[in-house]
């Protein structure tokens, strides 16, 4: 008998997506893999195929919902959604009043992540290193490229949408980064503040075709080379902390769509010559420390709790 899903938890780890996704350099994907729900949103997702659409077109819904598993995609998307439109500013708010603190919760959060998706490469070998080092250079790399200028036409709107939603899902790989570097961050923000209906439709269609078809490939990848995939994505979140370190210096700025000054090109910096650069503030050292410490504790927590639900529905199991 099929346990019967929790689909509260679900949403909640919905919410913790959506909260992820709004700030650039952190991840939605990273929230979904440290909650475990990782391989089966890609699954959820790829299910959007033309067995979905010939049951949509014979309007055959209960189909259509088991087959793209709609409880799971439902709930999950339900939490982002609420997020997006809560949370989103209290982690604004934070991000802007106490920054070192945010960054530093999710350094600790993202170090315990990497090491908790390194434990289901279950045998490393010269091909799962070399992809781990691969991941890591590449979203390293990300990290420090300069953002673009480029055009507004309706074609690159498209294709900032397929990029952004791909990252999005791709653990350590911020996908409002990525809209940063192709210089189409602001644009979407303020699109969406002034609910730019064209200029959102066509962002929307981009984003669709992108997670569909890319699902399909990461999906296709998990599936056959589980190993080399998992030991990627654990690079791609090494690699994203370097746009995730606390202490930072600020080289270049952009003006966003309400005309305030964000940062744009930052460098990272010790904390021992922030104060320095930073007319005098303090580097909050120790909160910082602190926050890492509850950042890596919370991750264990998380592994621990579902480790132990784990042990209860076998051991429920064995007991029917």
């Amino acid at each position: 008998m099929k346990p019967k899903r929790n689909y509260l938890l679900l949403v909640l780890k919905g919410i913790g997506m959506g909260a992820a996704d709004v700030i650039p350099g952190v991840s939605g994907g990273t929230i979904a893999f440290i909650t475990g729900i990782y391989e089966e949103l890609i699954r959820s997702i790829r299910s959007f195929d033309l067995t979905a659409v010939r049951m949509l077109l014979r309007l055959d819904l209960r189909g259509f919902w088991k087959h793209v598993n709609g409880g799971f995609l439902f709930s999950v998307l339900a939490g982002i959604a609420i997020s997006i439109f809560s949370l989103a500013k209290l982690m604004k708010y934070l991000l802007e009043e106490h920054p070192i603190f945010v960054w530093s919760f999710f350094f600790g959060l993202i170090i315990a992540s990497s090491w908790l998706v390194a434990r289901e490469v279950k045998r490393w070998n010269v091909g799962t290193v070399v992809a781990l080092v691969a991941g890591a250079a590449a979203a390293y790399l990300i990290t420090v490229l300069s953002p673009a200028a480029t055009p507004n036409a309706w074609w690159f709107i498209m294709l900032s949408g397929a990029v952004a939603i791909c990252a999005m899902i791709l653990p350590g790989i911020s996908g409002a980064f990525i809209l940063l570097l192709l210089g189409k961050y602001a644009y979407i923000i303020g699109a969406v503040s002034t609910f730019d209906l064209p200029v959102l439709l066509v962002f929307a269609v981009g984003a669709v075709a992108g997670i569909i078809s890319f699902s399909h490939l990461l999906s296709w990848l998990l599936a056959k080379y589980h190993g080399v995939t998992v030991a990627l994505l654990t690079g791609f979140m090494v690699g994203s902390l370097n746009k995730i370190w606390p202490w930072k210096v600020v080289l270049e700025t952009y003006l966003d769509s309400h005309g305030t000054v964000q940062p744009l090109v930052e460098r990272n910096i010790l904390p021992g010559s922030y104060s320095a650069l930073h007319d005098g503030e303090p580097a909050l050292l120790g909160g910082a420390i602190a926050l890492m410490a509850a950042g890596l504790l919370l991750i264990w927590g998380i592994e621990r709790g579902a480790a132990v639900l784990k042990r209860r529905r076998e051991k429920a199991a064995v007991n029917r």
